[in-house]
């Protein structure tokens, strides 16, 4: 449809709507992939500002379209390679102070939007050809490290790591709150990544991962610097997990409730299979299929079974008797959970063995 419509009137491209945005940046804020596609071909560069670029640079960065083609000096080329990203980026830094203030500093920016969507390609790409953007902030003087933090971004946040030096510098900057990088990372996570993992207890073992990473990276004497409101970094990570540590021990004990349900009924009946050989024994209380070979197989099965089942029982009354603090979400109830898990499928795998062993 609309390249019947170009064709009747090839200016409509050019044509802008009531907040002076053109067709193809409209099409990019709402993630029509293949609309701007199209119109990307038809839209004539001459038609395009400064602005304009750089409004629809940020769109597509917005909208997950980050790769898709765009027209620039009369021809496409490709959004993910490094010419156009030097190009693009170029049109911003033509610009005067003015025009800078209104764009670049406002929190929609592309470098900042690219780090808290987690584009590493794009940011990565930038930074390559324009290693003093590092020291951009944003109006709360955080840099993309810091919205990085924040987003849970890792693969931004690994960029650190590339910088030398420079790393300790940055991890310094505060904002006017006194928050430092370690505050962010003591945050609650945003829903939109805590749900990438899932379950409430796994939920906090990545919040304290991630705490611990950032902690790692930042100078020793900011792990005890308080904000404007007298909260050290692990002072307000624990007032900001208050809710998902509850959580997490309402979902570990209904886990291991069901667990242990289960590996008790299977304990029970693995014991009561030991004293019922199958086909009985003879006079002396040998069994009569001793030498069978899938009798072997049931005795070996059943005995396995068995002690998995009671080890699993174990490792989930541990978590239910569990003090459920912090840091036994990171590396304590985790394991016991795992290993409960594991013994409790070899159980019933060895299970389903002895029983088929007997049939």
């Amino acid at each position: 449809m609309a390249e019947v419509i170009v064709k009747k009137n090839i200016n409509l491209p050019a044509v802008r709507g009531s907040k002076g945005l053109t067709t193809v940046h409209m099409a990019a804020l709402l993630g029509h992939r293949d609309m701007v596609l199209f119109l990307c071909s038809v839209t004539r560069v001459e038609d395009l500002t400064k602005e304009d670029f750089i409004g629809l640079l940020v769109a597509t960065i917005g909208s997950d379209l980050y790769g898709f083609k765009v027209v620039h000096d009369k021809k496409l080329l490709d959004m993910q390679s490094l010419e156009l990203v030097k190009r693009l980026w170029g049109q911003i830094l033509l610009l005067d102070d003015a025009q800078i203030g209104n764009i670049l500093k406002s929190p929609s920016r592309p470098l900042f939007v690219a780090a808290e969507l987690g584009n590493f390609e794009f940011v990565f790409e930038l930074l390559h050809s324009y290693p003093d953007l590092i020291w951009k902030v944003d109006e709360q003087s955080r840099s993309i490290f810091h919205i990085a933090v924040i987003n849970r971004q890792e693969k931004i946040f690994t960029l650190i790591y590339d910088i030398g030096a420079h790393k300790d510098l940055i991890t310094d900057y505060q904002d006017s709150n006194n928050t430092n990088m370690l505050h962010l990372a003591g945050k609650l996570a945003p829903l939109n990544r805590l749900n990438i993992v899932s379950g409430a207890a796994l939920q906090m073992q990545w919040e304290l991962l991630w705490f611990k990473e950032v902690e790692k990276n930042v100078q020793p004497s900011y792990k005890e610097m308080r904000d404007m409101e007298g909260r050290t970094p692990r002072m307000l990570f624990t007032e900001e997990h208050k809710g998902l540590v509850k959580a997490g021990e309402r979902s570990m004990k209904d886990t291991a409730s069901s667990c242990m349900f289960v590996a008790a009924l299977i304990t029970t009946v693995m014991f009561a299979v030991i004293f019922t050989v199958p086909g009985g024994n003879n006079n002396i209380g040998i069994p009569n299929f001793l030498l069978a070979k899938t009798f072997m197989l049931f005795a070996i099965s059943d005995a396995f079974s068995l002690f998995s089942s009671v080890t699993a029982i174990l490792m989930f009354l541990t978590i239910l008797t569990s003090r459920y603090a912090e840091k036994d979400f990171l590396e304590s109830l985790p394991k016991r959970l795992i290993i409960g898990l594991t013994t409790l499928f070899f159980s019933i795998a060895s299970e389903l063995v002895a029983f088929s062993a007997i049939n």
